[in-house]
């Protein structure tokens, strides 16, 4: 068995066991309890419940996916570039720093009805809810990566009469990678969450609609399977952004690091 398949089943396996545990343990309670379908359906009535609205999951999935990976994009670019002007001007972070925490401690159900009267109703509410949600992690792990330098190596870097762009380019923005890669496996998941809560007071307008407004409709309608196959369609959908962005940053890390030793080994 090769190293790469030895690799692959250590990364599957431990977590295809524990969802057999989880799927048993569920089963197995419903046996014991004699727990009522309306209350807790079995998997199998879940899994009949996926098949028998495959074509709306189906659509709602990548709905969803689309408003979350574009509030995720936004609030990536957005609290980078905010982290980069933290960095440079003390000023703007004290003025502006504290009003960030204030998007983060506020309750996303407080704000999304605003959001959605200022931004509208359809796929720009539900993003505008996704990118504020998601927004505050990136902006602390920029903000942190581009400001927790080594003293000494500022102070070589003013030793050499290294100019202000300089510094920022060569020093602190390679020390903010991981921390922006950290921050962004945190917002992916919120970004999804927020596109959720979008969508459930936003909606979608059109024939298809997304995942909140699928699990909200059937909640009204007492289609507790229904509802547990929507929630597992947003398992999955986070799992899957998280993963996507999860090797992303290990790809860009990976580079880096070599970027950075040839860089060393050159000198």
């Amino acid at each position: 068995m090769s190293e790469a398949v030895r690799a692959a089943a250590r990364a599957v396996l431990p977590p295809a066991v524990f969802l057999i545990l989880i799927v048993l343990g569920w089963q197995l309670a419903i046996v014991v309890w004699q727990l009522p379908p309306y209350l807790v359906p079995s998997p199998r009535d879940v899994w009949a419940a996926s098949q028998e609205h495959a074509a709306d999951l189906g659509w709602a999935i990548p709905l969803t996916g689309a408003a979350a990976l574009t509030g995720f994009g936004l609030s990536l670019v957005c609290g980078t570039l905010l982290g980069l002007v933290f960095s440079q001007f003390k000023w703007v972070q004290r003025s502006i720093y504290p009003y960030a925490i204030f998007l983060q401690t506020v309750p996303i159900v407080a704000v999304a009805p605003l959001l959605i009267l200022w931004f509208g109703y359809g796929f720009q509410g539900v993003v505008a809810v996704s990118f504020i949600l998601s927004l505050f992690p990136i902006i602390t792990a920029a903000t942190s990566g581009l400001t927790q330098i080594d003293p000494n190596l500022v102070e070589l870097f003013a030793v050499h009469n290294a100019t202000r762009l300089q510094e920022l380019l060569k020093l602190r923005l390679p020390n903010a990678v991981p921390y922006i890669v950290t921050g962004a496996k945190i917002s992916c998941g919120l970004a999804v969450i927020g596109a959720i809560v979008g969508e459930i007071y936003a909606g979608f307008q059109g024939e298809h609609i997304g995942l909140g407004t699928l699990i909200t409709r059937a909640n009204a309608a007492l289609d507790t399977s229904y509802v547990f196959a929507g929630v597992l369609g947003s398992t999955l959908l986070s799992i899957a952004i998280f993963a996507t962005v999860s090797v992303l940053g290990s790809t860009i890390l990976a580079r880096w690091h070599v970027a950075a030793g040839r860089d060393s080994t050159t000198r």
